[in-house]
């Protein structure tokens, strides 16, 4: 896989942000008012790792949800040369045949967070469809950079591929998501598979992902300074996670930042939102295009007024219940479709053959949403 890499100094001047929705305007004043956007520096990442005063991780009992999930946490080896990593496995309880899954990668800027962040909103979409959900504990930047936390994430893929019969998982009916960081590494593992003719792939679910490491698009410029998480923290992500001087340079990998890759073909279908008031818009839009242009399947929301989060942060305002709509509308397509509807595989997912799970890359806010 080549990467690509674009001279962007002379980039035009932006106008000002876009607005806020009306509902999302009082919060994310509020929200600033405690954690400014820019809040995540190198200095601070640790204390940022710290639990939010009135945020409680979800415990076993909340995932189980009345008694519809059995809730697992289980450690399984990791990629080769690294330690074991740690899965939550949350499985329909009553379901009669194998599930459909979703293989969830949290989020966190690649520097904080755990697998038990972002998975009430998973299994929110996923309890409705009869899914299972697993949530892979992935090792954060910058204690473990590239290629660690996307190679953890691959292994724990691997992992459940394989032991789908045990765990009464349908192999061909796994979507790969995430929001954020954890999109942007579920856009890295999902080129990882088709690169390595490994696990197959049905779809990838995107959720305003962290994509391009060059941190210079027009809504990274626009946005500095406002809403949630931007251009200076994401530089605080982007430079823990692949190492001083590497972030904007030429070598930096696609599977770290599914940006820079030269080919997006033979991908499965994909499902990209993203908010017009924030960091992450352009490069979102970009990368749905991208797909197009390589004749793939994409389909795109840009979620007016929308901050970064949005969604889980105000889930009562009327564009977040459009948003979680459009992406359960969309699920439900994916699984009607699949391999047992259509009896055939597609994208990522067409390779049955893999290869040694060794295969590397050669390029070797209180809301923690990023």
């Amino acid at each position: 896989m080549t990467t690509q890499f674009t001279d962007r100094s002379s980039a035009p001047p932006v106008g000002p942000p876009p607005p806020f929705d009306p509902e999302l305007a009082p919060v994310i004043e509020i929200l600033t008012s405690l954690r400014s956007p820019d809040a995540y520096r190198p200095d601070n990442i640790v204390e940022m790792r710290a639990p939010v005063p009135g945020v409680e991780a979800p415990t076993d009992e909340v995932l189980a949800r009345g008694g519809t999930y059995t809730v697992e946490e289980r450690t399984v080896p990791g990629p080769d040369g690294g330690p074991d990593i740690s899965l939550l496995i949350c499985l329909p309880k009553h379901a009669t045949t194998p599930t459909p899954t979703i293989f969830h990668i949290h989020g966190g800027g690649m520097i904080v967070g755990d697998n038990r962040f972002g998975l009430v909103e998973m299994l929110n979409l996923a309890e409705p469809l009869g899914m299972a959900v697993v949530s892979v504990e992935y090792r954060l930047a910058p204690e473990t950079p590239h290629p660690g936390p996307v190679e953890d994430c691959y292994a724990g893929l691997v992992w459940v591929s394989d032991h789908a019969h045990e765990l009464d998982i349908d192999p061909e009916r796994i979507v790969v998501g995430g929001a954020s960081a954890g999109g942007g590494l579920a856009a890295g593992v999902t080129l990882m598979a088709r690169d390595r003719n490994g696990p197959a792939i049905l779809a990838q679910l995107l959720l305003s992902p962290m994509l391009d490491d060059r941190n210079d698009s027009p809504s990274a410029r626009q946005m500095r300074g406002v809403g949630i998480w931007d251009s200076s923290s994401n530089e605080t992500g982007w430079n823990a996670l692949l190492g001083d001087g590497v972030r904007g340079g030429p070598e930096v990998s696609p599977y770290a930042a599914p940006s820079r890759a030269a080919d997006l073909s033979g991908l499965p279908s994909t499902f990209i939102d993203v908010g017009s008031a924030e960091t992450f818009r352009d490069e979102d839009v970009a990368y749905a295009s991208s797909i197009w242009q390589a004749g793939g399947r994409a389909e795109l929301h840009v979620w007016p007024g929308g901050f970064h989060g949005f969604d889980v942060v105000v889930p009562d305002a009327v564009i977040s219940q459009d948003a979680v709509a459009a992406r359960m509308a969309w699920l439900r397509r994916q699984l009607g479709t699949g391999p047992r509807a259509a009896g055939s595989r597609t994208g990522a997912g067409a390779r049955s053959a893999r290869r040694p799970r060794s295969g590397r890359d050669a390029g070797g806010t209180g809301t923690r949403t990023a």
